[in-house]
């Protein structure tokens, strides 16, 4: 059966948002490697931090649409062609646009109110969140709150409504009699639990992990992971399910069992 287009639309918006966050900070940290260090005006420092914070957010909601159209396709698969309509797609990833747009427009007004004064190094791979912290001229407090206040809608309530949503998929294919059914129930859901379980883990990880003294060298490693890594391995893993990909895997393996035998044949005589 061929996927329905509001999957097929979220899973082109969700590699969009990919590319556009690993662009965001991957030029700049492989012109800093290569240079031994980088200097940027602050206001490509800002718009840098912005732009990552952005497609960070709208990669939750995008994960969290994605979970909606499983659990209509699992839960109620009668009314799954009526309610998920590529014009219902379109206006949940168009909204997701628009909220993440007025939450980074709150976020440059908090910016701009604070200003920058005193050291104006930062020693980060990139322009995030806690480096700024430090050479904010005004007292951050404020804009810690508005920063755990602005995190409930942007990362907390789609965590919530995916783990609702997944609680409820487990619960519904459990209930399926055949084994077949409960397989390929949980085999259209695979692709998206994975993606969504590296890309939050990661991202918890990066704010529980201090950015400060000692621990400074973790977070970075861990923010390279969130920024470079997880966009390039989403496509990889959501083409696992794909027939075309599989067999070519097939055709690697066979080959790589013929080199093997091949070799073995050659050695023995």
């Amino acid at each position: 059966r061929k996927p329905q287009i509001s999957h097929v639309f979220s899973s082109y918006q969700l590699s969009v948002t990919d590319i556009m966050l690993s662009t965001s900070v991957g030029p700049n940290l492989l012109s800093a490697l290569l240079m031994n260090g980088k200097t940027m005006s602050v206001s490509a420092c800002v718009t840098q931090f912005l732009v990552s914070g952005f497609f960070t957010g709208l990669e939750c909601f995008l994960l969290t649409i994605m979970s909606y159209d499983r659990y209509l396709a699992i839960c109620n698969p009668l009314h799954y062609v009526n309610i998920m309509t590529s014009k219902h797609s379109f206006y949940l990833v168009m909204w997701s646009w628009i909220i993440m747009f007025f939450i980074v427009l709150i976020q440059i007004i908090a910016t701009c109110h604070s200003g920058f004064c005193g050291c104006n190094t930062i020693d980060y791979i990139y322009c995030d969140y806690a480096p700024l912290l430090e050479i904010f001229c005004s007292d951050t407090f404020i804009v810690e709150i508005l920063r755990i206040i602005l995190s409930i809608p942007v990362v907390i309530l789609p965590l919530w409504f995916i783990i609702t949503s997944y609680i409820r998929i487990i619960f519904s294919t459990l209930r399926i009699s055949t084994s077949t059914g409960r397989q390929k129930a949980f085999s259209t859901c695979t692709s998206h639990l994975t993606v969504v379980c590296t890309y939050y883990g990661i991202l918890i990880g990066k704010y529980s992990v201090p950015s400060k003294g000692q621990s400074l060298n973790g977070n970075k490693i861990i923010s390279l992971i969130y920024t470079m890594v997880t966009p390039l391995f989403n496509p990889i893993i959501y083409s696992f399910r794909n027939r075309e990909i599989q067999r070519a895997l097939r055709k690697m393996d066979l080959c790589n069992i013929v080199g093997v035998k091949n070799y073995r044949s050659g050695v023995k005589k």
